[in-house]
């Protein structure tokens, strides 16, 4: 088993990435490494927060690495809140403010398709590959659900008629955005330890 320092602390992205990967990888979060650092996302983009988060990770360690970065892209909002999703409605990264701004600011949009998009940022052997899941769905009218983290409450994936935080992580992963990018990831991996 190969280990994967994952640039992250937050312990529902290793849960879900860890999921996601299977017992190929060995993900080790942050803290894990022994590496007490908050890492900026400055940029416009999810592939540019993802490439620096694992750049500063690589600098610090020289060791193989990988980050994402997530955003939630609502078609009526012009795909907002995209790369601010987390500090949407402040910079504490208050998911109960974000969803209350998400739905206040949908209030009477005839349309709430929306996507999840996940781009890791890997950087193998000093080279970064990039991956990207992207899923489907609409933003509903109120939340549902316990499970998850986020927006799972008021997301519902194309396909299913439950929101993310109505299912369990197996179920999540047959639509999940972060699933659909880690297996790239160890589809690429695989080749290479082959």
């Amino acid at each position: 088993m190969k280990d994967l320092i994952f640039a992250t602390n937050n312990a529902n992205k290793v849960y879900e990435i860890q999921t996601a990967i299977g017992n190929l990888i060995r993900v080790i979060s942050l803290s894990e490494a022994g590496i007490d650092i908050d890492i900026p996302e400055p940029y416009d983009t999810l592939e540019a927060n993802a490439s620096v988060k694992s750049g500063t990770i690589y600098n610090l360690t020289a060791k193989d690495c990988f980050s994402e970065d997530t955003g939630l892209e609502v078609e009526a909002l012009n795909w907002e809140p995209g790369v601010k999703s987390a500090r949407y409605a402040g910079e504490d990264k208050d998911f109960e403010r974000n969803i209350k701004k998400l739905l206040q600011n949908l209030l009477h949009k005839e349309t709430r398709q929306a996507r999840f998009r996940t781009v890791i940022s890997l950087i193998y052997k000093g080279h970064e590959y990039l991956f990207e899941g992207i899923c489907q769905g609409k933003i509903i009218e109120n939340k549902r659900g316990l499970l998850g983290f986020g927006y799972d409450p008021v997301f519902v994936p194309s396909g299913s008629n439950r929101t993310f935080a109505e299912m369990d992580i197996n179920e999540k992963n047959l639509f999940s955005h972060r699933k659909k990018a880690a297996d790239k990831l160890v589809l690429f991996l695989q080749a290479q330890m082959s």
